[in-house]
């Protein structure tokens, strides 16, 4: 009898993609669930067909080099690969896939969730009352910065990006956007949205929202240059990849009022935040939650499952990254 694949998950994943791996192949997942240290996730990745990963595991030619021959594909619960050599694998004939689509929308809400925290103040208000602090409603009190008819740069408009500036259109914000090519003509009718270079879109957008894929382009995208470069009264969103962004430099520029704020869900040194960041009233800040709801992540744990109990099919895959 022939003895079924061994599949690495190396975190807890949604039960129902759990499932369907179990019927696909051996599953070995962490007991307790916790990050894998890269020498001891190449041990236990030893002899296996398939790995389902996340973007906190380094996935390079060591890795698919310790796994060995029997290695098909690499399924990885995130969108954004930038953790991986994809080089590396397509050398050694490994499928990489990823989970595009089913987080879309979850991560646009998040975005202008914590857009509306840091131009309305809300975490600074909770803040204030959790620590019992003495506050009456006056006029003048706390005032923040409305939306309505403001203009949100985006940089990378692809499906979250467009996602984003859909529900930017319900507040009556106007659209601009830049990025390595022009959107399709029906999407910047329907969206209304003005293709910009960069330095246009930065320095005419009252909201400039990053969701771009992290690169060796794009690494430091948003420098200290960048940053006076946009509107001394404009905001500064961050759902892609915290290395996008130079910490420091922003720290410099919202303690400088180079910028009046910014809305950060990913950090350049995850889960480290620079700390003077932390100490900024004009910083509303979330660990990472872009896709966190237990219909996303349910989600996206059974697209990486499919992925790769269809390639040990020998079906192929479903969404596979491709150069």
């Amino acid at each position: 009898m022939t003895k079924p694949p061994k599949i690495v998950v190396t975190r807890s994943i949604a039960e129902p993609a759990m499932k369907v791996l179990h019927e696909a192949g051996e599953v070995w997942a962490p007991d307790p669930d916790r990050p894998l240290p890269p020498e001891e996730l190449h041990e236990v990745v030893a002899g296996a067909s398939a790995v389902v990963s996340t973007l906190q595991d380094r996935i390079d030619g060591a890795f698919a080099d310790a796994a060995g021959e029997k290695l098909r594909v690499v399924a990885t619960v995130a969108v954004g690969y930038d953790n991986v050599d994809l080089a590396a694998l397509r050398a050694r004939e490994v499928i990489l896939t990823n989970t595009p689509g089913v987080l879309t929308d979850a991560t646009a809400d998040l975005t202008f969730g914590l857009l509306l925290s840091v131009t309305r103040r809300l975490g600074e208000g909770e803040r204030l009352l959790r620590a019992r602090e003495p506050w009456q409603f006056n006029l003048g009190f706390m005032l923040g910065t409305g939306l309505q008819g403001k203009s949100l740069g985006i940089i990378g408009l692809g499906q979250i990006g467009t996602a984003v500036a859909r529900r930017a259109r319900a507040f009556g914000m106007r659209i601009s956007y830049t990025g390595r090519r022009r959107a399709a003509p029906e999407l910047e009718a329907e969206l209304d949205a003005r293709f910009l270079p960069m330095e246009s879109l930065l320095g005419s957008a009252d909201v400039v929202s990053l969701h771009c894929p992290l690169t060796p382009q794009t690494r430091h995208l948003i420098d200290a240059g960048a940053l006076a470069a946009m509107k001394p009264g404009a905001f500064l969103v961050n759902t892609t990849r915290g290395p996008v962004v130079d910490e420091a430099a922003l720290a410099d520029a919202l303690e400088g009022g180079v910028i009046a704020g910014a809305a950060l869900d990913v950090f350049e040194r995850e889960p480290e935040v620079e700390p003077r960041l932390l100490a900024l009233d004009n910083v509303a800040l979330a660990p990472h939650l872009g896709s966190a709801t237990v219909e996303t992540r349910t989600e996206m744990a059974l697209l990486a499952a499919r992925n790769a109990a269809s390639v040990l099919a020998g079906n192929g895959p479903l969404t596979e990254v491709r150069p």
